[in-house]
């Protein structure tokens, strides 16, 4: 077992605090221990979202997220769920969910579809991160993990046609894990894994349930500072949505409009954007269109979904439609506008601790007949880390995917609507982001609806 990076080790990190170069003709194992903690000082994590994002931040006075305190909530939660379904530990490959458990990031999105980061966190024992090639001392800025490995990276870009043999290898370290620290139960959770690893596993006899279970459930509660950390991320998604604003001109075309959401994202440590949903004009109805190289003209909405992965890996996850240029909306536009704010702001009302995802679901406010066959596919959904439990569909779709829960404290939901006539020319999509509080629901997103086309001068 690697000892090297165990967190009682670590010394308190002080930003850009560079430590003392132990001198050339050190051995490896001190040029090692140099070599992780000069990067450990220096991780993104560590320094922080720079002068930009945090002068907007102290503008609006949002104070900042206590990190150890997050981290160790997290880590609770998933143990609590982990004892909840009587399992031993957990193995978590997803990169959400490797990122709540140890809040590291290494190339979030390469690591979606290559399967080289995973985490081990037993009921009673270590958290054991796994990263990729020379990738150790990414996790080394939380003592809360316990140990840093290097991945077994058995996918098939990495490994070829030894990938059957690898992933043997995957498993036996992480059986030896799971015997080691979990006291005779090797019933386990595992959120994603493909079947030759799965295979793996149950040959060491241990027992697998559904990880995104158990993860889905643990991130579903946000903790105050979780809450502090989402209001950064929206304040800073909703400053690069002002900028986008700006520069909606006519002639502009959709991509050039959507940089400036990615480019504000990235100026103030935001991560990634995980859809490409902003459309103009004709493009608008049915909704689900990508950014384009279309010019987008005078007198056209503009409609967007931000699926914003911002500061402290928070997703923003907002919706606006604009008017293009100087004029005034049409009567059809009016109309599409002022039906999805109504469908958005009746809904929040009905956001309270204790509400049914059924009632939610079928006594929620619904759209015209000739825009149901365009509906959105949920009414509400939570969000986190990304979008995540619960979906709560329309009423049509209850009986093919819904099901019931009921909201809790903690949780934060989405309210969507995208109103668009089934044949129509265009549409609306509006989304706001709240949180639920112990007698309603707090509002998150604060991004004005747009003036004209609710009928009021701009």
């Amino acid at each position: 077992m690697n000892t090297e990076h165990f967190g009682r080790h670590r010394r308190k990190i002080m930003p850009s605090a560079l430590p003392v170069h132990p001198g050339v003709m050190s051995d490896y194992t001190a040029l090692s221990a140099y070599a992780t903690e000069k990067a450990t000082v220096l991780n993104r994590h560590v320094l922080g979202y720079g002068d930009l994002a945090e002068s907007e931040w102290a503008a609006l006075g949002l104070a900042p997220p206590d990190l150890e305190t997050l981290r160790g909530y997290r880590l609770r939660r998933i143990k609590e769920q982990l004892a909840a379904f009587g399992l031993s530990a957990a193995i978590l490959c997803d990169p959400l969910n490797v990122r709540y458990a140890t809040d590291a990031t290494n190339m979030q999105v390469w690591s979606t579809h290559n399967a080289v980061r995973y985490t081990f966190v037993a009921l009673e024992g270590p958290v054991v991160a796994f990263d990729f090639h020379n990738c150790e001392h990414l996790n080394a800025h939380n003592p809360l993990v316990t140990e840093i490995r290097h991945g077994v990276p058995w996918f098939y870009f990495e490994s070829g046609p030894r990938s059957a043999e690898l992933s043997q290898k995957w498993a036996d370290e992480l059986a030896d894990l799971v015997k080691a620290f979990g006291g005779g139960n090797h019933r386990i959770a595992l959120d994603k894994c493909r079947r030759e690893g799965v295979a793996a596993l149950e040959r060491h006899g241990i027992t697998i349930h559904d990880g995104e279970e158990v993860m889905e459930l643990a991130r579903a509660i946000k903790c105050h500072d979780e809450i502090k950390a989402m209001r950064r991320a929206i304040a800073a998604c909703e400053a690069a949505m002002r900028e986008m604003e700006e520069a909606l001109v006519p002639g502009i075309t959709e991509w050039d409009l959507w940089a400036y959401l990615h480019a504000g994202n990235i100026r103030r440590g935001g991560e990634w954007i995980e859809t490409h949903l902003l459309s103009s004009g004709p493009r608008t109805n049915p909704w689900f269109q990508e950014a384009s190289a279309r010019q987008i003209n005078e007198g056209e909405l503009v409609a967007f979904d931000t699926d914003l992965v911002g500061p402290y890996g928070m997703c923003c996850d907002i919706s606006r439609t604009w008017l293009c240029g100087d004029g005034v909306p049409t009567n059809e536009q009016r109309a599409l506008y002022e039906m999805a704010v109504d469908q958005i702001e009746t809904n929040i009302q009905m956001l309270a601790p204790g509400r049914s995802f059924r009632e939610l679901s079928h006594r929620g406010k619904s759209l015209p007949d000739d825009c149901l066959a365009n509906r959105y596919s949920v009414l509400f959904h939570g969000v986190g880390l990304c979008d995540e439990y619960p979906a709560v569909p329309y009423p049509a779709d209850w009986e093919a995917g819904g099901y019931d829960g009921v909201l809790e404290a903690g949780m934060v939901v989405c309210v969507e609507s995208y109103a668009g006539r089934h044949g129509g020319y265009e549409g609306v999509k509006l989304e706001e982001q709240l949180l639920i509080t112990d007698t309603g629901s707090e509002r998150l997103s604060t991004y004005p609806w747009d003036a004209r086309l609710m009928g009021r001068p701009r």
